[in-house]
């Protein structure tokens, strides 16, 4: 996974980086369900960004709404396929980047999860009024960075042989 670690090592390291996310996303969330929920939102910037209390049952911008069935039974499935791609990845220091934008992906599936599971929604809580842009949590904020990153690294950064070289270590070795 990491170039400098080995093992276990580079697993408790991902493992311990996830869960500072994740805890760090469901911390805003409290946060947000305390001082926000059933109150006025809060302006940080008058006409640009503010905390709005938002009961997400969709997906990114409440697309594919109450389909919580479909959410329980797609993210587990990505989940494992992220994870299996992190621990195939091969230790060498040109995929530090990408093994980060995977271990940010996966906190951010697992940060909405978590509030999927136990509310049956996720709380959403920052608003760019400015553009009007959908309500949106830290979690979400992990899973967008990431994909936007994950687009340039593609186009800009790795080259064809990097691409035939993780395609091989995806491979069951028999």
């Amino acid at each position: 996974m990491f170039y400098k670690k080995k093992g276990i090592t580079s697993f408790i390291f991902a493992l311990a980086f996830v869960l500072v996310l994740i805890l760090f996303d469901q911390f805003t969330k409290d946060l947000a369900v305390s001082f926000l929920m059933n109150k006025d939102d809060f302006i940080l910037i008058p006409g640009v960004l503010q905390f709005h209390y938002l009961e997400n049952t969709g997906a990114a911008f409440s697309l594919l709404e109450g389909q919580q069935v479909l959410f329980a039974i797609t993210t587990p499935i990505l989940l494992l396929f992220i994870i299996y791609l992190l621990f195939r990845m091969p230790r060498v220091k040109k995929y530090t980047a990408l093994n980060y934008v995977l271990l940010f992906l996966i906190a951010g599936a697992i940060g909405n999860y978590i509030d999927r599971i136990i509310n049956h929604y996720v709380v959403d809580f920052i608003y760019f009024s400015l553009i009007d842009f959908p309500v949106f949590n830290v979690a979400d904020c992990y899973v967008t960075v990431s994909v936007i990153i994950l687009f340039f690294l593609v186009l800009f950064y790795y080259k064809d042989e990097d691409f035939e070289e993780i395609k091989q270590n995806l491979r069951i070795k028999r």
